[in-house]
């Protein structure tokens, strides 16, 4: 039964078009490993088994890690498969935290509430509005965002010029987009010696991307959307949001998904396509599809 479930996953990644040859080395070892224990669902204590019988410490964090996915897609199906807690062998360096998914009645909270974000011009809370409505509705990065000029709101589209890595795009807009920062270029005005940065405060140039980020921390906290002291969610959620409302539209084809992947790659700025592979973690129904065409294909090759 195990390697059942093993084979799934692995076409599921396949299907990805993921490469996937040293988890699925592993992952095959801990389906034999479970099978000697007689164990037919995962548990807390069969990962922990597992990890903890590896050669070095590791290669103890890697096996947990890889054993531990596994059970997450696992208990998404099924509740019996317990899920460890983690970081029990060790924390990988690039562990990404969970992304927070806005409801479309949370963004117009979020928006609502920038329009009333107090500053020393009047141009602040339309700075923030139209800042914060612009990566809900783009998935720009927020140093993106603020590295905008005037004049990279073209006929076409947003130049992107200062990409992460250095790369530079052009992200089409839609007409209620362009709208909106049309508006708000004719709202700068007021601000005297304002430089060639699109967003701006009353000084004449862009917030910092930590101050956006306090902006957006306080009121999803004021809204009760993040706790006074706990997790919740950041700005760069925004950008989460966009992508998985995307991937949302998909509908139940699988090919639709795998091109809308890559075009959603170019159009997010992602070097490696694998960085937009993990916005289907925060979309279980579309994951659990993709799953299904999986098996599909390997019960089609196996018979």
């Amino acid at each position: 039964m195990m390697h059942r479930h093993v084979d799934r996953y692995i076409n599921l990644h396949r299907a990805l078009g993921k490469g996937f040859a040293n988890h699925e080395k592993s992952l095959r070892e801990f389906a034999a490993f479970a099978a000697d224990r007689s164990d037919h669902r995962v548990t807390a204590s069969l990962i922990l088994a597992w990890a903890g019988s590896a050669a070095t410490p590791n290669s103890a964090q890697n096996r947990y890690d890889q054993a531990r996915a596994f059970a997450m897609f696992l208990h998404a199906e099924d509740a019996q498969h317990e899920v460890p807690v983690a970081g029990l062998f060790g924390r990988s360096r690039r562990r990404r935290p969970a992304p927070h998914i806005l409801s479309q009645d949370q963004i117009s909270g979020i928006l609502a509430e920038a329009l009333l974000v107090p500053g020393l011009s009047p141009i602040s809370p339309q700075t923030y509005h139209t800042l914060f409505g612009l990566l809900a509705s783009t998935g720009l990065r927020i140093s993106e965002a603020l590295s905008l000029r005037c004049d990279d709101l073209t006929e076409d589209g947003l130049m992107i010029r200062k990409g992460k890595f250095g790369k530079s795009r052009l992200v089409p807009l839609h007409a209620s987009t362009r709208a909106a920062l049309e508006r708000y270029l004719d709202q700068r005005r007021i601000v005297r010696d304002a430089g060639h940065d699109l967003f701006v405060l009353g000084h004449g140039h862009a917030p910092t991307a930590t101050r956006a980020h306090v902006v957006f921390v306080r009121i999803v906290r004021k809204l009760g959307y993040r706790n006074p002291t706990g997790p919740g969610p950041r700005l760069h959620d925004l950008r989460h949001t966009f992508a998985v409302r995307s991937l949302e539209t998909c509908g139940n084809d699988l090919q639709s998904v795998l091109r809308h992947m890559r075009a959603l790659s170019t159009y997010l700025g992602h070097v490696d396509i694998a960085n937009t592979y993990w916005y289907l973690e925060a979309t279980p129904v579309l994951l659990q599809m993709i799953a299904a065409r999986a098996e599909e294909t390997w019960i089609g090759g196996a018979a």
